[in-house]
């Protein structure tokens, strides 16, 4: 993969101040080209940014030391290819967020990426057996008309919707709240190093970047933007399944809801959905006769 010096200098400001492509519209529009960024002092990153300069102190010193160092080279020995917001490569449907992520770091197949269709499938990380019994209905269709599977590799649903994915012999995406030097929860390194080898996983986050608590929420709007339908299998009412749903709603995905018994909580979450209009979905051959 070719990178222009736009897409370079990009990459190595994401690289040490990793937040969304919208961040960098002041910049952009006051330097499109992104030259001679080395000659900028930290009041001058501090107003690009609308950062407290206190905060940007040794942004220029990083700066100008990764701009001399072959940070391409460096991630793609680790296995990780940068797909900056300006590449070919970069997805279509990301660039219609009002937040898209400057660069997308990935492991594995890319080819993922071009798919003209993927449903992801979310819900609670603690999902019980009726999720797995549930994807055993939704998934296989999905496999036969070679549609990937996007979820976000926590535990509980998106755990066993990549394990559906993979055991019919499907796709699947995983999109990290984390840098690929490492893994949550710990228990899905096993699959998560199948999915680098034989699928594919993505974040926004350089590979140093650890886990937090707002990082999870940020990569539910990429979830939703990779997935051309959402499918709930069980949450409760509130909770980060339901800001994934938002996002879907925002960009006009469909919602499918699996309908739950009425006194369990996990199925409170898509009862609700379905109340407020999403599908009812009991089989994957509804989100292809939707989608195709």
């Amino acid at each position: 993969m070719l990178y222009t010096h736009q897409q370079l200098q990009l990459l190595n400001i994401q690289y040490i101040h990793p937040v969304p492509f919208n961040r960098f519209t002041r910049l952009l529009k006051e330097n499109p080209s992104l030259e001679d960024l080395h000659s900028y002092s930290a009041l001058q990153w501090s107003r690009i940014f609308n950062i407290p300069i206190e905060r940007l102190e040794q942004f220029s010193v990083k700066f100008n030391e990764i701009s001399c160092f072959p940070i391409v080279e460096m991630l793609k020995e680790n296995g990780v290819t940068p797909i900056t917001y300006f590449h070919s490569n970069y997805p279509s449907e990301l660039r219609q967020l009002c937040d898209p992520p400057a660069v997308l770091y990935t492991k594995g197949n890319e080819v993922l990426l071009k798919k003209q269709l993927r449903v992801g499938i979310i819900g609670s990380r603690k999902a019980t057996s009726y999720s797995k019994m549930a994807l055993e209905f939704i998934v296989p269709p999905l496999v036969d008309h070679q549609i990937p599977i996007v979820s976000g590799l926590a535990d509980g649903a998106d755990t066993m919707a990549h394990q559906a994915a993979i055991e019919y012999g499907g796709e699947t995406i995983g999109v990290l709240g984390h840098g690929f030097s490492h893994m949550y929860p710990k228990k899905n390194q096993k699959i998560a190093e199948e999915m680098a080898k034989n699928h594919l996983l993505v974040t926004e986050y350089p590979p140093y970047f650890p886990p937090a608590k707002w990082t999870f929420p940020m990569r539910n709007r990429i979830i939703s933007g990779l997935s051309s339908a959402l499918v709930i299998t069980e949450s409760v009412e509130r909770s980060g399944t339901m800001s994934t749903v938002e996002h879907a709603l925002d960009h006009g995905k469909e919602i499918f809801a699996v309908p739950g018994a009425i006194d369990s909580p996990l199925s409170a979450g898509p009862n609700k959905l379905l109340d407020e209009g999403a599908k009812p979905l009991w089989s994957g051959y509804q989100i292809v006769d939707s989608l195709l």
